[in-house]
């Protein structure tokens, strides 16, 4: 997913396919559209349509309110109380809005006091939550292949979600500006709203909007980011803490990635930076551990096995990289057979590749003698090769595998069931390539740093301004996208006080980028997830009413 950003200076959604229906009968009828509040120059018109359901979790039945609809949202430097048209217009005002979609899911007869909130988003950037929506913690979820095959074709089956968070916690899903049903439009829409500081403004805008249209200032409040959205979520709740006053209970991040500097991917174009190839290592020993090819004493504990290869990444294999042209032949042979044994590799390919291999050459080359590509998102799919004389992976089969059953169950569930949709066209991802400023201003920094992307500041601001706020990193073994074990480097480089680093907690799944793609392990994060916002939550340590 996030190959080409680091490549283009920008992000690659998982799909980038349209999505159209007609309007189903029998589904919910919408509200008028209402415009904003300068009605004389809005470009849009929030929306909402209603409806009731209900969910089945740990056999308990929850009822809900479902709303699916938009809010307006103005990019930064907009004055509400400016005059748009006529004389005395002011010129400086943004011209640009735009149109969020979110679905909400509120428990019936919950206090809004104690009854928790939590802000859900995938990445890309530029991609939709359908993902997330559908496949992990919606009131219903979509049936998809297990076993790392390609899940077969229509009809696809959606079935009461026993993993939802609604046993404790409403949801927003939120579609960042222009995918899904998210729009934006005006003068310079695009500089308004995709670039790292733009999206993360926006998103804050939404979410204090939400809390005052929905009054939900008083509940406790969490964010959960996916990919992308993990370096969105350090911005967002850098910026709702320190630039809005407004404290969170919790940060849950999903799939990490802060610092692009240590993506394996595109490392190649950033000689001398080793430390992606360091922390990817973990994960390409998990995938030939998977596929059995790490040899004849392969360890039956995975975690064990992980272990010592994380031990061997931080110490001879970071020690014979950084020696760089100055490392011995001979001790370059015995770490490269060591490379070899962990991940399936040929010693030859290894040492032709200097010991550095990228996360596209791995998946291109594991299973290369049977004709198959490995998948990035989660290695645990395979796929025919595109080119078999290619050097680096030509797609992602693990996207090519579920992505048609995202897009046609979110398509149908929305129109069919919410209500919403009629007419318009739904938008799983869009094309930020060319447009997407991934320049960030740090918090005190005043300028933009020339270097690769990095929000590791902006979280650490965020847990110093706030020390009880508590965080929660999740990530799959499988995924070559954002190997687990970056995530767990950058946390345990952050700027902060050795105290605080108690309130990182961490749980990792025997699965890939989308954790909740492999049924046990969605089981796994539900309950870690449900754990976390209980224990955190801060329900319990009120005092007692009189």
């Amino acid at each position: 997913m996030l190959r080409n950003m680091l490549m283009a200076g920008a992000g690659l959604s998982l799909v980038a396919s349209l999505a159209f229906a007609a309007e189903p009968e029998g589904a919910p009828v919408a509200k008028k559209p209402e415009a904003s509040a300068s009605t004389d120059a809005a470009l849009f018109a929030s929306e909402s349509v209603g409806s009731d359901g209900s969910v089945t979790v740990g056999g308990q039945t929850i009822d809900y309110h479902a709303v699916a609809g938009t809010l307006i949202v103005h990019p930064k430097g907009w004055d509400d109380a400016a005059k748009a048209k006529g004389d005395g217009a002011d010129k400086s005002n943004p011209e640009a809005e735009a149109s969020m979609f979110y679905v909400a899911y509120f428990k019936k007869g919950a206090p809004s006091a104690e009854r928790p909130i939590t802000f859900i988003y995938n990445g890309g950037p530029g991609s939709s939550t359908m993902w997330l929506h559908m496949g992990a913690f919606g009131p219903r979820r979509v049936i998809t292949a297990d076993n790392g095959e390609h899940t077969p074709a229509a009809p696809y089956q959606l079935t009461n979600n026993a993993y939802s968070l609604m046993d404790v916690s409403d949801l927003v899903f939120i579609d960042a500006p222009g995918a899904g049903f998210s729009r934006i439009a005006g003068k310079d829409k695009e500089k308004a709203f995709w670039g790292v500081d733009a999206d993360a403004y926006t998103f804050t805008q939404f979410i204090t909007g939400f809390l005052s249209q929905y009054g939900r200032w008083n509940s406790p409040k969490y964010l959960f980011g996916e990919s992308y959205g993990t370096p969105r979520s350090a911005v967002v709740i850098n910026n709702l803490e320190t630039g809005q006053s407004v404290d969170f209970n919790g940060v849950i991040l999903l799939s990490q990635i802060l610092n692009f500097a240590l993506s394996v991917d595109g490392i190649e174009n950033n000689p001398g930076s080793d430390e992606g190839y360091i922390t990817a290592l973990p994960t390409y020993a998990a995938t030939a551990w998977y596929r059995k090819l790490v040899g004849p004493d392969r360890p039956a504990d995975l975690k064990v096995f992980l272990k010592e290869v994380e031990h061997f990444a931080t110490t001879d294999y970071a020690v014979a990289l950084l020696a760089g042209a100055e490392l011995e032949p001979a001790r370059k042979q015995a770490i490269a057979e060591k490379l070899a044994h962990y991940t399936g590799l040929p010693v030859d390919y290894v040492l032709r590749a200097d010991l550095r291999i990228t996360g596209g050459m791995f998946e291109k080359t594991l299973q290369a003698k049977d004709g198959l590509t490995t998948g990035r998102l989660d290695s645990r799919f395979s796929g025919p090769d595109m080119d078999p004389l290619s050097k680096e992976a030509d797609y992602d089969p693990q996207s090519a595998a579920l992505s048609s059953a995202y897009v046609t169950a979110f398509n149908d569930y929305a129109r069919r069931t919410l209500g919403y949709g009629q007419g318009k066209i739904f938008k799983p991802s869009v094309n930020v390539f060319r447009s997407w400023d991934n320049g960030h201003v740090p918090p005190g920094a005043g300028y933009t740093p020339r270097a690769m992307l990095n929000v590791m500041p902006d979280l650490a601001s965020a847990m110093k301004y706030n020390p009880s706020l508590k965080v929660l990193l999740l990530g799959g073994y499988y995924d070559l996208a954002t190997p687990y074990f970056q995530g767990w480097y950058e946390m345990h480089h952050l700027q902060i006080p050795a105290s605080l680093q108690g309130n990182i907690t961490y749980n990792y799944y025997e699965s890939g980028h989308m954790v909740y793609a492999h049924e046990a392990s969605m089981k796994a994060l539900h309950d870690d997830v449900a754990a976390f916002i209980t224990k955190t939550d801060n329900v319990q340590a009120k005092p007692a009413r009189r």
